[in-house]
């Protein structure tokens, strides 16, 4: 517990022993992820034999349906604590990669095997990572939000750094299968840190029936479709990363291929530039602090579709590699300021019984998105060329800043918890005011009688006794503090 404490304090703002816990379980899957990153291709062409046409339906099959598995998730885990959920998913994942090198010691190891674990860590990496983001929120206060995002961040480019060049080496050393069991244990190691973090989550309450209806699955995508603030940055994001990632592929073929780049060179011209991320991550907090949350995420949201339109330009030799670190470094540099930031954005206008339904749905669609746009970028391709695709990708990616946020959304506010029904008036009541019938007197004095009769007598003690007859058990009180705290927020 005292190291997370320590780490929080090195880097100058304490986030706490039970965040440090939970991001040292976040750096060790990602680290473990980048060891084993391309490990199933691999496994399916060097073990299993398997064609291209097999080895694409492994990256794109599996991460669809991976993707509809998790669509149902969404709702049953909102209402539930999230720390569970996490721990679970961490070992969902660690089981399954571990089937991989067990089948393959026994011999039994198959492209169908292969296929099945893919779709389970695809479900399982969807659902943890909208768990993730609920349990965050319930962790820290709003205000440290973007600095737990940005510490993701710098992780996340660190690991991409470090991660592949030692997974090649293990790969080449003793294979392919043993960077698997490596990304196996990561997520054991990730599921113990998360335990560590302790604590008490208390369990999200429900006002709908408890019972899943098949209207819930729609209930995340409905919220994010009717925000004016959400729905544009979640069609940029979508858009957006489904284009940067369908032109890999081709820029595999054109660099390998028909430019003649070596392995190592190729490796180096994506590695070297995520330098540019951690840069990015660690200025996220600063640019926000001077300039506004809004004007960071339009603007770096703008300059990151800028860059990839340069690698239709790509030569041979050096000037080649070096147009490609270029612009790898600065769109990796805008993509690590502006994740962070548009994270933080979107856990602030989700509300907290909406936020897994929210991410899980979000997800779903990124990595949808990026499934459908990758085969339909390997269609064009092959008829149009790796080079012209690669650069019809970059124009489309030029019209992206227009699905940006265009302004400022007001604050967002928690709705109120739902007061009790007003219980039925008590004797005392009754007592002190219904006179519904003329008594003997009034009749006789008259409709003004009538009117002083039926009026309770205003005195101290019968003021107090009204007071406490009419008041409500748990029921909305005004506090004035907070009175004042809204009005200074407007």
């Amino acid at each position: 517990m005292r190291s997370g404490h320590r780490l929080g304090h090195l880097l100058g703002h304490r986030l706490g022993w039970r965040f440090g816990w939970l991001w040292g379980a976040y750096g060790t899957s990602a680290l473990g992820t980048w060891l084993a990153f391309g490990a199933f291709p691999l496994i399916a062409i060097q073990v299993l034999h398997a064609g291209s046409a097999e080895v694409a339906a492994l990256a794109s099959v599996g991460a669809a349906v991976g993707a509809a598995v998790a669509v149902p998730l969404g709702p049953w885990v909102e209402f539930r604590r999230k720390r569970p959920v996490l721990i679970a998913m961490d070992l969902v994942r660690f089981s399954a990669l571990l089937t991989i090198p067990a089948a393959f010691a026994l011999g039994v190891l198959t492209f169908l095997q292969l296929l099945l674990v893919s779709v389970v860590v695809a479900g399982a990496d969807i659902t943890f990572r909208a768990a993730s983001g609920a349990y965050l929120k319930t962790l820290l206060p709003a205000e440290d939000l973007l600095v737990a995002n940005a510490r993701f961040e710098s992780t996340a480019w660190t690991t991409t750094i470090i991660g592949p060049p030692l997974g090649g080496a293990a790969i080449a050393l003793l294979g392919p299968v043993a960077t698997v069991v490596a990304d196996a244990v990561s997520y054991l190691l990730s599921a113990l840190g998360i335990r560590a973090t302790g604590g008490h989550e208390p369990r999200p309450e429900r006002r709908e029936a408890a019972r899943l209806r098949a209207r819930d699955l729609f209930d995340g995508w409905r919220y994010i479709l009717a925000d004016a603030t959400l729905r544009p940055l979640f069609f940029n994001t979508a858009l957006f990363n489904g284009l940067v990632m369908a032109v890999q592929p081709l820029l595999a073929v054109l660099m390998l291929g028909r430019l003649g780049f070596t392995p190592w060179q190729y490796g180096l011209a994506f590695a070297a530039p995520s330098i540019g991320g951690l840069l990015g991550s660690r200025l996220a907090r600063p640019l926000v602090t001077r300039f506004g949350q809004h004007q960071v995420l339009v603007v770096t949201g703008a300059l990151r579709a800028l860059w990839p339109v340069g690698l239709a330009f790509l030569g041979p030799g050096a000037g080649g590699l070096l147009l490609v670190m270029g612009v790898e470094l600065g769109l990796i540099f805008c993509c690590g300021v502006f994740n962070p930031v548009y994270a933080t954005y979107r856990l602030e206008r989700t509300v907290t019984d909406r936020i897994t339904r929210t991410l899980s749905a979000w997800t779903v669609t990124t990595k949808a998105s990026t499934a459908l746009l990758t085969a339909v970028w390997g269609v064009l391709g092959g008829l149009l060329g790796p080079r012209t695709a690669i650069g019809l990708a970059g124009v489309l990616l030029l019209a992206t800043p227009l699905l940006l946020p265009r302004r400022a959304a007001a604050p967002l506010a928690e709705p109120e918890p739902e007061s009790e029904p007003k219980p039925a008036p008590n004797r005392a009541w009754r007592t002190a005011t219904a006179v519904t019938t003329k008594p003997p007197a009034a009749r006789r004095a008259g409709p003004r009688a009538v009117t002083a009769i039926r009026r309770p007598r205003s005195t101290p003690a019968a003021d107090a006794a009204r007071a406490e007859a009419t008041a409500v058990p748990g029921a909305f009180r005004v506090d004035p503090s907070r009175c004042v705290s809204s009005c200074k927020s407007l």
